[in-house]
């Protein structure tokens, strides 16, 4: 029994070991859970990277008190329309580049990937330069209070005018993602996170030589250290033998494949831009309700995010091999590694819903005691904890979609179950209710649940199979 143990551990690290390094298997052939296994591994731990971001940030910032997390609260659900455009964009590029590498075609998807350079270069002068100056008059419109602008908008105005660092560092992580080397795109995460967790605690309380710039340094040290991962990713774009390898001729302009990029992005940005709008309609609600619900609210999205990212890791895994092997002309297998990952995740997700269920009160003490914060995060964390098996189907099912290329559906889905109701419902519970901000998290439940339903629906229509990408 002991020898069987053994024999099982050091299977499950070897194929770990296989799963981070980088490697040149065929997604398209062989077993689906070892493809799964290869691509979800790696991208998991990616976006339990990007998780790592947000708890370090506010686990500092959290020690200056509750207007700083107020106005960490607030620039988040501002960025977060810089995230809509970054992750669309990526889903576009994941898509188009997913499916040329399972043409056989590296060439292609190399220059795939210039066009996508060239759109985000001209985003984030776009996004960051205004970003910059009207930080404080953004902060006003959301409905913070003089003293969170004013001690806040220095964070904001660092994050929308380093936009480039936040558009890049996902742009070429999905391709690399699309490609299959999802190890890279780890490797540079890890890398910012590093620079990130250092950085931190001295720029934000003026540690040895650094200045003491308050909850602004944690904006200067995380925008630092993405833009080194990007650095990272461009170095490894460049250099190397993987799949996907740049050279100045991919950076000529293709007007065509770069049209075609955008229209597939934009079905991405919209969705994107439409469920994270609905967040922000959701902060202002709660807002009416004071700094408190604000800073809980963030502690619990922050937790949740560091919970949820690595699921959604497994569903950028499955988006790369539905694009793979639709490339391969394998649709069946497309199909079949989604139901596989499904499973998966809903085990996964359930589990960790528990988790917060059992330990929310516990979990948010470890960033505030206040005792409005921990009442308001602790309802927060255990409300949006028991939908989680159902977001574990719906994130695998909506990521399948997009992989396909069809962008669309889960746009026209996010419309409907997140403006049309999810806005409504909130605002009626928190209002007309006895509920209070619970209300709120009471809607987001309750739409995410509508939405997992309906993508199930479009996704068994077999559409998706179909879809140009």
């Amino acid at each position: 029994m002991v020898e069987y143990q053994n024999s099982l551990w050091r299977r499950w690290r070897d194929f770990f070991r296989e799963a981070i390094a980088d490697n040149e298997t065929d997604f398209t052939t062989g077993p689906i859970e070892r493809a799964l296994g290869l691509l979800a591994i790696p991208m998991m731990l990616e976006m339990s990277m990007e998780a790592i971001f947000a708890v370090v940030d506010i686990a500092f910032v959290s020690r200056l008190g509750t207007a700083a997390i107020a106005a960490v609260g607030i620039t988040e659900a501002l960025i977060t329309v810089l995230y809509a455009v970054a992750i669309g964009l990526g889903m576009g590029l994941t898509a188009m580049v997913s499916r040329r590498i399972g043409a056989q075609d590296a060439d292609a998807a190399a220059q795939v990937t210039g066009q996508a350079i060239w759109i985000g270069a001209i985003l984030a002068v776009v996004i960051g330069v205004p970003g910059y100056r009207y930080a404080a008059d953004l902060l006003r419109i959301m409905g913070a209070s003089e003293a969170v602008i004013s001690g806040g908008s220095g964070f904001t105005a660092v994050l929308l005018g380093g936009s480039a660092s936040i558009l890049f560092l996902f742009l070429l992580s999905a391709a690399f993602r699309g490609a299959g080397d999802a190890p890279v795109a780890l490797r540079s995460l890890v890398l910012a996170n590093a620079i990130n967790i250092v950085l931190d605690p001295c720029l934000i309380f003026g540690l040895g030589p650094f200045p003491e710039l308050g909850v602004t340094g944690a904006a200067v040290a995380t925008t630092i250290g993405r833009g080194i991962g990007v650095l990272y990713l461009a170095y490894a774009l460049t250099r190397g033998k993987r799949r996907l390898q740049l050279r100045a001729s991919h950076f000529v302009i293709v007007y065509a494949l770069a049209k075609r990029l955008v229209l597939i992005s934009v079905g991405g940005i919209g969705q994107f831009l439409i469920a994270t709008s609905s967040w922000i309609a959701l902060m202002r609600i709660v807002a009416m309700y004071g700094s408190a619900p604000i800073a809980a609210y963030t502690i619990a999205l922050r937790l949740m995010e560091f919970a949820i990212l690595p699921a959604w890791g497994l569903g950028n895994a499955t988006a790369t091999l539905v694009g793979q092997n639709l490339g391969a002309d394998k649709p069946e297998r497309a199909e079949a590694s989604v139901w596989r990952a499904t499973r998966y995740n809903a085990i996964f997700l359930a589990i960790l819903g528990l988790l917060m269920l059992a330990f929310a009160p516990a979990i948010v003490r470890l960033f505030s005691t206040d005792p409005d914060i921990l009442h308001y995060g602790t309802n927060c964390l255990r409300i949006m904890g028991i939908g989680y098996p159902v977001y574990a189907v719906g994130m695998i099912v909506v990521q399948a979609l997009n992989g396909a290329g069809d962008t669309y559906s889960p746009s026209v889905l996010n419309f409907i179950c997140f403006w049309i109701i999810q806005i409504p419902v909130a605002y009626w519970l928190a209002t007309e209710t006895s509920l209070g901000p619970n209300g709120v998290f009471i809607a987001i439940v309750f739409s995410e649940s509508l939405l997992t339903i309906a993508a199930v629906f479009v996704f068994r229509t077999g559409k998706w199979k179909t879809q140009q990408a």
